[in-house]
């Protein structure tokens, strides 16, 4: 191949590739419009309150798919949740998710939620993790400011979105197989959500390359494990 047909492929691979990256706008969650017993909370923390990395920061970001605005879409593969806004836009989160065993899949509605709520583990976390029966709410609660419950069919799917009192974690897969957020993030969703919202959790190996949400896939399993435990 001579040098001038070499740097011409090569331009055309960088514009196939600059095509299908996603442009993020990096903004840090607005906390001067948090309630003051939120504040009050958030400045009794005990946990160190790293920041995740820049990739998994909320962004403002294009988004391809076809969900309505006000949908919620978890992407588990690439440990983003995304909040669908008007104008091909959504707010994209980091997420720590459950380990794929321990997953939940399909498409549910926000069927409750709770401002720092209690946590009251699974005689299975309680087994498994060797933690007390009730934990009340507060900033060294593991489901942390906030909680939305995931209903599916009438029927509490026990998989939660919720804050987290580890944010080390975001973007990764541990423990259970609920979706974890940092508390200032989870505020910000649970502002926007509401009882009833639209939640698709796509299926393991549904979500596509991380440069592009999803790769234009619409396909979540209807039903998946639901054997989890109603903390992580």
């Amino acid at each position: 191949m001579t040098s001038l047909k070499l740097a011409m492929a090569v331009t055309a691979a960088g514009l196939l590739l600059s095509g299908c990256m996603e442009t993020a706008n990096y903004e840090a969650t607005n906390t001067a419009n948090f309630k003051q017993h939120d504040k009050d909370l958030l400045a009794k923390i005990r946990y160190e309150n790293v920041q995740p990395p820049e990739n998994f920061r909320r962004a403002i970001v294009e988004y391809q798919r076809k969900e309505a605005p006000g949908s919620i879409v978890v992407d588990s593969d690439n440990h983003y949740l995304y909040y669908v806004m008007n104008d091909g836009k959504a707010i994209r989160y980091g997420i720590t998710v459950g380990e794929e065993a321990m997953a939940w899949s399909g498409v549910a509605k926000i069927g409750a939620m709770t401002e720092w709520p209690a946590w009251h583990p699974t005689s299975g976390e309680i087994e498994r993790l060797g933690v007390p029966t009730f934990v009340p709410p507060g900033p060294d609660n593991p489901m942390g400011s906030r909680a939305m419950y995931l209903y599916s069919g009438g029927k509490d799917t026990l998989f939660r979105i919720h804050g987290t009192n580890q944010p080390e974690y975001i973007g990764q897969s541990i423990s259970s197989g609920c979706i974890r957020m940092t508390n200032e993030d989870v505020i910000d969703l649970y502002n926007r959500a509401k009882v009833g919202t639209i939640v698709v959790v796509l299926a393991p190996h549904h979500g596509g390359g991380s440069d592009s949400p999803f790769g234009g896939s619409s396909q979540v399993a209807q039903g998946g494990n639901t054997n989890i435990g109603s903390w992580r």
